[in-house]
Parts: structure tokens; sequence; C-alpha cells
């Protein structure tokens, strides 16, 4: 996934009220930017971290930049949730998966379950339909190891479970975790962050939904899937 337009840099201030973040732009302007991001974000807000963000053209938004990136840790960490599913869909269509090749009809934001949304609904007359919930990783307190969530997610465990219905019914119910930043090997679940997520998470493996977790490559000028990592599904 390529940006569109050229990003400014800056230095992170401060985020606050979740949504929001006082950066100073390299050319010296001070701005406040939108930040599209519902997670703690724990380990990317320290005052003074390099940031770069994207900017609207439309003239018609409030806060006309979005933080996209972040540096830590030594490398470009993607903070914005709402990549994820393109991130997703292209690594599907690239072949990144085999499991999840050649299905005929990909589409996005399909209506299941109870009242929700799933991020990818792969669809073939051949095969079972499989549906694919995205999450977007950016967390790492162990060097080389992402990990989920980074906050309590109590919509998350609901998707886990409506993941197992979905395989109860004949289909298949796909975890994907997309973790935006390249120092990461391997992945786990925030066991001690986030229990009944994990607890979830475990139920759903047993019901027969299946998990994967792909890494990408982070640039200024772009955020694309690299390649699949394994899982630890120890706590």
């Amino acid at each position: 996934m390529q940006f569109i337009l050229p990003m400014v840099s800056g230095r992170l201030e401060r985020r606050y009220k979740r949504f929001l973040a006082d950066v100073t732009l390299a050319d010296g302007r001070f701005i406040t930017a939108s930040v599209p991001n519902t997670g703690s974000m724990q380990g990317l807000n320290a005052p003074g971290s390099r940031v770069w963000l994207s900017v609207s053209d439309g003239g018609k938004r409030k806060y006309p930049h979005t933080l996209q990136i972040v540096e830590a840790d030594g490398t470009l960490v993607g903070v914005n949730t709402g990549l994820p599913n393109r991130i997703a869909e292209e690594a599907i269509l690239q072949g990144m998966l085999p499991s999840l090749q050649g299905y005929a009809d990909l589409r996005r934001e399909q209506k299941y379950g109870r009242n929700s949304r799933i991020d990818i609904l792969l669809s073939d007359i051949a095969r079972p339909t499989a549906y694919v919930e995205v999450k977007n990783v950016h967390f790492m307190r162990q060097r080389g190891l992402a990990e989920f969530p980074d906050t309590v997610t109590a919509r998350g465990a609901k998707h886990l479970d409506e993941l197992g219905d979905m395989v109860e019914a004949g289909h298949r119910g796909i975890m994907l975790f997309v973790i935006q930043r390249n120092d990461c090997n391997s992945f786990r679940l925030c066991g001690d962050l986030d229990p009944a997520y994990f607890k979830a998470f475990d139920r759903a493996r047993l019901r027969g939904v299946e998990a994967y977790a792909i890494r990408c490559q982070i640039t200024p000028e772009g955020i694309v899937a690299e390649c699949a990592v394994p899982i630890d599904e120890r706590i």
C-alpha cells in the first residue's frame, strides 16, 4: 500500500484525548493532527519521537494532518489502524498466505454474525467461504516479538467467538494479525494484559479458527506486507 501524497515529518509533542496529537513539523510549524488509533499505543507516545503525517488536500477537515508512522526502537512503526485491511487484502492477492490463495471473489466489510462486519470475505463455489478478521499489531516489549492487544479489547473477543460460530456453520474462520513494524520475527498474544482475549483466542482455536500473522515493511512512501511470521500461542 503506497501513500498517494508525500508525507511530512516532524517531532511528536504529545498525544491526548486518544485521537489527537500535537506535532512540531520539520519546517517549524506547530500543528494538531488526528490519530487514527483507538489503542493505547504503548511505546509509541514518547515526546520527541520522529513522526510522519499524511496531509489531506481537500481543505474541509479540521485537522488536515493524520499521524501515520512513528519512529520507535530504531525502526518505523505504522499506527493507523485503518490501513491493515488494505494491507491484508494485498497480501492475500499476492499469495503471501497460501491457504487463502485462489478464491474467486474477495469482498471487504461484509455483514455477518451478531451485528458485526467481517473485514474480508473470500468466496468460491468450490471451497468453504472464508471469514477473515484483521487486527492491527504494533506493540513490542521484547525485541523481535510483536504482541496483541496492547490494551483490553472486549470487541476483539466477540469477533473471535463469531469466527468460531462461522466454523461450526461449515465455513472457515481466519484471524489475521498485521504487524505494522519490520523488527519482529514472531508474534504472540498479550495474555497478561487481556486474559479474556487470550481465553477467547484459545477457545476459537479449539473450535477450528485458523490464525496467521504477517509482518510489514514500513517507509514514508508506503506500508507493504513483507512475509508471514510464526505465532507463539503460549501465554
